[in-house]
């Protein structure tokens, strides 16, 4: 009996990897769809406005805004008017139980949330249509107290929030 030539099985995959790569969808995560003929971005400060206050919530979502954009596209920040800008408020930073001990009334886990309203202007769209005003919230559990986990968890969450906003704004998800 003769055995089957071990190359020919390789050089199929190889063959058929080549031919679906030319033919699907690709995604980047540099720069989104971000219009060709935008060079400019304003991130304006976002002023803390919720019950319960973080000292340095505002500074820390405010500069990590600007670094995920410095990140991850090409747009030069200016301050003033610009071809995009984003503005807005911290409306929420609530810390609430996430599940509670069986047979006491103690948390065992919770919740802390952050919520931004956000403001974009494409000021090259005439249409208006990739504006928007929208509120973002995302959250991280924890065990315990706050106290010791809080710069950590707020850190998470910004990233979180700022990858959510980025997104909306220039990769149309």
């Amino acid at each position: 009996m003769k055995q089957p030539n071990v190359f020919i099985f390789p050089l199929l995959v190889i063959v058929v990897c080549f031919l679906f790569n030319g033919c699907g969808v690709k995604y980047g995560f540099t720069g989104g769809s971000i219009p060709q003929n935008m060079k400019t971005v304003h991130v304006a400060y976002f002023e803390n406005i919720a019950p319960m206050v973080y000292q340095t919530l505002g500074q820390n979502f405010t500069e990590g805004l600007k670094e995920r954009i410095r990140n991850q596209s090409r747009l030069s920040q200016v301050n003033g008017e610009a071809d995009a800008m984003f503005e807005g408020v911290i409306t929420g930073y609530d810390i609430a139980p996430a599940a509670v001990e069986a047979n006491t009334d103690r948390a065992a886990l919770n919740r802390l949330t952050i919520t931004v309203k956000v403001k974009y202007t494409n000021r090259l769209d005439d249409t208006g249509e990739s504006n928007f005003e929208q509120s973002f919230s995302q959250f991280r559990e924890f065990p315990g107290l706050i106290q010791g986990q809080e710069e950590n968890l707020t850190r998470e969450i910004i990233n979180l929030l700022t990858e959510d906003i980025y997104n909306r704004a220039f990769a149309n998800w």
